[in-house]
């Protein structure tokens, strides 16, 4: 009974700990990836820290520009790039996320599309473009790879000294296989583990859901997103299920993504398009003389960047002006448009924005009044005709906006971040069910292998659960292809020209099969294919194994013996005592014949046994590995080993090229603040004081000599010229600075001294009155100590006073401190000595009692002797006794 008491205390203990959050040292963080701006948000449990909060770029702004430029030799990201795309547009690279792993063709025709005019050529291996810039050529996947680098280092920033390297990618739910594939080698580029690539529309979902009770009932909920660049309608389905925690039933919530479609086409950047046009249009009429602006990438990029401004005004305003500074040819262009000729350019647009949403009812068999809510992300939404339109089709009012539709994905994403983060766990939990956006089939091809529906069959459905695994098995004898494809041609990722995005050679099955081919077999030879669909909507074919079934004749041991009843006895007693097992019994009973026949040669051998084994067949089963080699081609293709380590060293050469430049801006900015300040400072009356003018203007001189150069050879220089050239001025200024602070430093350190000396005289009065039991010598000490300082400062103050202020001083306030605190250090010593306890006597024993007390003593001491002497002599008697009757019965 009182272990089981213990058990149960100990049960409630782990059961209270467990529920108790443990601090944790390390943080996750989530990065949403958009055509136009990227954010993150870092999940940090360090205590004085939010655990969920958005990090903020160098300019304290909680969302940035998906920019990579290169000028003047230097390689610029996010802010920096923005700021030069009006002037060098040719050097900025935008919508990044949205050419990773894209045909060349898409990447021209996408850019044609923009007014983008980039240097870019066709990789001859993958056919993706490879981005031609001063700093050398990049592929996409390595420019998204900077974006990712810049982003980790805005979330360890955040964090404040804690690593960050897990994260989670948001992805829109029409990235393809190959897209995804290509976002991940970027990641790894960049140094991040990718924990998942993770949909948008659940990143959202999960922002919604955390903080809310679904046991009181189920709901349908639609996210509809309208970015940059594209636009989507996700049906959420959130609910509640019971489960077991700590021994109680609990009501966990969960959501399933029932469907998603999509325009990747249409979003705010397409309306932004339609100004772009009607004001190139008329700033072509203003001029006229056939000038097209649209051929000059310049004053489009002018144009797009005031575009923008324009079409915010537009949401909040009836009208809006534009206006562009020397646009083309040094002309200036204004002008201005109402918030109804915007919507009448974008007229088609307003009803392709509803698709999506009409085809999400469709498919799920759900009418308006079945749908709780349609909550709003994304900047688009925010166009008034567009709110508009979404009122007329729901029914509605109002729309729902209580997500932030800004950040609501990025923060979802790093709560899903942290549930399957090893190194982070909340108390707050959503179950997510996601679904795969597309349908993927797989096609087997080989020789003598027929075109059927044993060869090509839809593996994954539209909408399987996340992650998942399945097998395939074909009959087959000789080596064969598996290729993996999209279900329709209808149904395909922007840019993607063909439904095969995988192929795969499989090898080693003809070899297995002619290994088998002289044993009996009792089935055909057949190949397994083992497929898996990630978290991060990636399928894949992992593994392939034959399987081999023959069937052999093979001896086993009888069950059934015939002996004599010379035997039986042993039988009997072998098959008692022997295994439960009928064959390992026979094995048993085979034995022990064998021993008994052989014991004794001399015996005649009467006994008639049968044979102790008999043939069976037998089916047998091989599995052989099979090997996968992969041959998919165009801008899926795997980046091969060297492809990748070269990729990774130009990004590493970079990233140390840029530490260096940053490291050269900080110095030049620290020689050229170090100039200002200290002309000004020399030029202060304290300065007059320690200082002689000669030496000031010595100084001064030297310091118009070093700015005279930071002004013209400086330009180019290094991060080592500019530390040199601030060693040399600090050589010279460091001891006026020195003379300058010791100035109020040095008089404040002897007031302190001489405060805490008076302090020391009545801290010993007190010693004297409340603790006579001090040594008297530990008591001198102090008051000699504090005697020996007070005469070395009355001498160093008298030194002073005859040291001119611009001489080395007498003494210095550190040298002050030091005395005072080594006195202090003894005074404590002395203090801590503690009171000596009261000496306890203990009474003295008369004499009798004394040799009263002995003589029992020794008594009991003989008395003990002699009786360890007879158990002694006792217990030899009794081994001898022992040892005798072993040896008579021997």
């Amino acid at each position: 009974m009182p272990a089981k008491n213990m058990l149960f205390r100990l049960g409630i203990f782990l059961s209270l700990f467990l529920l108790n959050p443990i601090p944790s040292q390390s943080a996750v963080s989530s990065i949403d990836l958009g055509s136009e701006w990227f954010k993150v948000a870092v999940v940090n449990l360090k205590p004085g820290q939010p655990p969920i909060s958005i990090a903020i770029n160098e300019m304290s702004k909680r969302k940035t520009p998906s920019l990579v430029a290169f000028h003047s030799g230097s390689r610029l990201i996010g802010e920096e790039a923005s700021g030069i795309v009006a002037r060098y547009p040719n050097k900025v690279y935008s919508h990044l996320r949205d050419l990773i792993s894209k045909p060349f063709s898409h990447v021209s025709k996408t850019l044609e599309s923009l007014y983008l005019s980039y240097d870019i050529s066709p990789e001859e291996s993958r056919n993706v473009a490879v981005f031609k810039t001063e700093n050398g050529n990049f592929t996409a996947e390595e420019l998204v790879a900077m974006l990712f680098k810049y982003a980790l280092g805005l979330a360890e920033a955040h964090t404040r000294g804690t690593p960050v390297k897990d994260a989670v990618v948001t992805v829109p739910p029409y990235m393809g296989v190959a897209e995804r594939k290509g976002l991940l080698v970027a990641a790894e580029l960049a140094g991040i583990n990718v924990l998942a690539l993770v949909n948008e529309h659940s990143g959202a979902a999960l922002q919604y859901g955390i903080d809310k009770d679904f046991s009181n009932g189920s709901r349908h909920v639609i996210f509809y997103d309208m970015g940059a660049g594209s636009t989507y309608a996700a049906l959420v389905y959130f609910s509640a299920y019971n489960t077991k925690e700590f021994g109680k039933t609990v009501s966990a919530n969960q959501f399933q993504v029932k469907d998603v479609r999509w325009d990747a086409e249409l979003g705010g950047e397409h309306m932004e398009l339609r100004l772009v046009e009607h004001f190139a249009d008329e700033f072509n009429k203003q001029v006229g003389n056939g000038v097209d602006i649209r051929k000059s990438p310049k004053a489009m990029a002018k144009l797009k960047k005031q575009v923008k401004r324009t079409k915010e005004i537009l949401s909040a305003n009836t009208a809006a002006p534009i206006s562009v500074e020397s646009i083309y040819d040094d002309r200036d262009f204004r002008s201005s448009i109402t918030r109804e000729k915007f919507e009448e350019l974008c007229a088609d647009l307003w009803e392709k924005a509803l698709v999506p949403l009409k085809e999400v009812l469709t498919h799920s068999g759900l009418k308006i009044e079945d749908i709780y809510a349609v909550e709003l992300i994304g900047g688009a939404t925010r166009v008034p005709k567009l709110q508009a339109k979404l009122q007329e089709f729901l029914g509605r009012k109002e729309l729902d906006r209580h997500l932030d539709s800004d950040e609501a994905i990025t923060l979802g994403a790093s709560l899903h971040a942290a549930n399957i983060s090893d190194g982070i766990k909340l108390n707050r939990k959503l179950g997510m069910i996601d679904g795969s956006p597309y349908g993927y089939v797989i096609e087997v091809d080989g020789p003598d292998l027929p075109k059927d529906e044993s060869t090509k069959q839809l593996t994954i459905p539209r909408m399987k659960k996340l992650p998942s695994k399945m097998f395939r098995s074909i009959v087959h004898k000789k080596d064969f292809d598996v290729s993996l494809a999209y279900e329709s041609d209808d149904f395909l990722p922007p840019g993607t020209t063909s439904r095969t995005f995988a192929q795969y050679a499989v090898s080693g099955l003809t070899d297995a099969s002619e290994k088998y081919a002289s044993r009996n077999l009792s089935a055909p030879v057949k190949a397994n294919l083992h497929f898996s669909l990630s978290s991060s909507g990636i399928f894949s074919l992992d593994r392939a194994d034959a399987v081999i079934e023959i069937t052999e004749w093979v001896e086993v041991p009888l069950k059934n013996l015939t002996v004599d009843n010379s035997t039986s006895a042993s039988v009997n007693t072998s098959t008692e005592s022997g295994p439960t097992s009928t064959e390992e019994s026979d094995e048993k009973l085979n034995t022990d014949t064998v021993n008994s026949n052989t014991s004794d040669p001399g015996t005649n051998d009467s006994s008639t046994i049968s044979p102790v084994t008999e043939k069976k067949l037998k089916k047998r089963t091989f599995r052989v590995p099979l090997k996968i080699d992969e041959k998919t081609t165009g801008p899926g293709a795997p980046l091969s080993k060297e492809s990748f380590s070269e990729a990774k060293s130009k990004l590493e050469a970079l990233d140390k090229k840029d530490e260096e430049r940053r490291r050269t801006a900080e110095l030049k900015n620290s020689l050229e603040g170090y100039i200002y300040d200290t002309r000004d400072k020399l030029e202060s009356g304290d300065f007059v004081k320690i200082s002689t003018s000669q030496e000031r203007q010595s100084f001064i001189e030297k310091l118009d000599e070093v700015q005279e150069w930071l002004y013209t050879d400086g330009e180019d220089a290094s991060a080592t010229q500019f530390q040199e050239h601030l060693d040399k001025l600090k050589a010279i200024g460091d001891p006026i600075f020195f003379r300058h602070k010791e100035l109020t430093a040095r008089p404040a350190a002897s007031d302190h001294a001489r405060k805490y000396l008076n302090e020391v005289q009545q801290i010993v009065r007190g010693w004297e009155t409340n603790k006579s039991w001090l040594p008297k010598g530990k008591i001198d000490e102090v008051q000699n100590e504090a005697e020996k300082v007070k005469k070395w400062l009355n001498q160093k103050e008298a030194e002073q006073k005859d040291t001119p202020g611009s001489d080395k001083p007498a003494f210095t306030s550190e040298e002050v401190y030091v005395k005072v605190f080594d006195l202090q250090d003894k005074v404590n010593k002395v203090n801590k000595i503690p009171k000596p306890k009261p000496k306890v006597e203990k009474p003295l024993k008369n004499e009798t009692e004394n040799s009263k007390e002995k003589a029992d003593t020794t008594k009991s001491s003989s008395e003990e002797g002699t009786s360890q002497k007879e158990q002694t002599a006792t217990e030899t008697e009794k081994a001898s006794a022992d040892e005798k009757s072993d040896h008579d019965e021997l």
